[in-house]
């Protein structure tokens, strides 16, 4: 058992979804009215598509399947991807609490119409149209494309990368397309992933490209 407790003692740093767990569910329930908005003019062209019910689902899956996978096979990138996920997730709670906002553009769906829209009517009702702006789900999904995409091993396989992307792409899109989330959700996620990628890896990999020279030197 100590031994077992040793080698896994990395399993730490996932005691922080209590925490964003904690803090999101008070958001919930304390962001009901006045809060602003997140609307932009392209939120009007894109339809209610209740079948990205599938993918938007997928994202928990995707998400910890990977982080699984770094658990087991390697520390760093398991620590590297977990900084960056849960990062971004801090960022978006601190955004949520000092900025209040929420989209007002959720159709009324008939439950009846097929299991895909029963889907999406329970999806409403356990989660509220509120602390939206950054998408979690679109920041960690690019985060983990990220982390796949990176590994020595995984990008071998030109099959899993081409899956994982599509994935990504395809969680992305539902956030929009099921009317959780604004274009600028998206947006504004994005941008957060591009910003963070540099303090996770690209700082790192800028010292070590500035050592590599003095080493071979």
């Amino acid at each position: 058992m100590k031994e077992f407790i040793r080698k896994y003692r990395h399993a730490w740093i996932l005691s922080y979804g209590l925490i964003y767990i904690t803090w999101f569910m008070y958001l919930e329930r304390t962001v009901r009215t006045q809060y602003h908005v997140m609307h932009v003019a392209l939120d009007d062209y894109i339809p209610f598509n209740e079948y990205f019910i599938i993918p938007y689902l997928l994202w928990f899956a995707y998400v910890g399947v990977t982080i699984a996978y770094f658990f087991f096979t390697s520390k760093e990138e398991y620590y590297q991807l977990c900084i960056y996920l849960f990062g971004g997730m801090t960022i978006s709670l601190i955004i949520c609490t000092l900025f209040r906002n929420g989209t007002d553009f959720r159709p009324i769906i008939d439950p009846d119409k097929n299991i895909f829209c029963r889907m999406v009517f329970a999806l409403y009702k356990t989660d509220t149209c509120t602390n939206v702006f950054p998408s979690v789900h679109v920041y960690n999904s690019i985060c983990t494309h990220v982390a796949i995409s990176r590994n020595a091993v995984l990008r071998q396989h030109h099959g899993l990368q081409i899956g994982s992307f599509l994935l990504m792409v395809s969680i992305c899109l539902a956030t929009v397309f099921l009317k959780q989330h604004s274009v600028v959700d998206g947006a504004g996620s994005a941008i957060m992933a591009y910003a963070l990628y540099y303090t996770i890896y690209g700082a790192r990999e800028h010292a070590a490209q500035k050592v590599r020279p003095k080493m071979l030197g």
